[in-house]
């Protein structure tokens, strides 16, 4: 929307003889504040809007961190020395100098 210096001056002119002189400066102060706080609030929402579109990115980021400090902390080789060592705390300790059952290694 694009005005002309005409339009503006005959805009002015309904301003002065609607409100009058006097309130003009007040008029002017009020109007520099409304669009100072528009302005601020137009910097708010773009940059809430930064943000959000930001904020994707960065929490693609802390998965793949994530996936990375996991791959750093996984051993396979755990999981079968842990099945080993719960397999040898299963099997009951046999002193095979008490045990008269044991033949022990046959020779030939």
């Amino acid at each position: 929307m694009e005005l002309s210096i005409g339009e503006m001056l005959l805009i002015a002119v309904a301003i002065v003889v609607l409100f009058g002189p006097d309130k003009l400066p007040q008029i002017a102060r009020d109007l520099g504040q409304g669009v100072r706080k528009m302005r601020g609030a137009m910097e708010d929402v773009k940059t809430e809007i930064l943000k959000e579109t930001d904020n994707p990115v960065a929490e693609i980021k802390r998965e793949i961190d994530k996936v990375k400090q996991a791959a750093k902390d996984y051993n396979p080789l755990a999981d079968v020395e842990n099945k080993e060592a719960l397999a040898e705390r299963a099997q009951p300790k046999v002193n095979l100098a008490e045990n008269d059952e044991h033949e022990g290694p046959v020779s030939r």
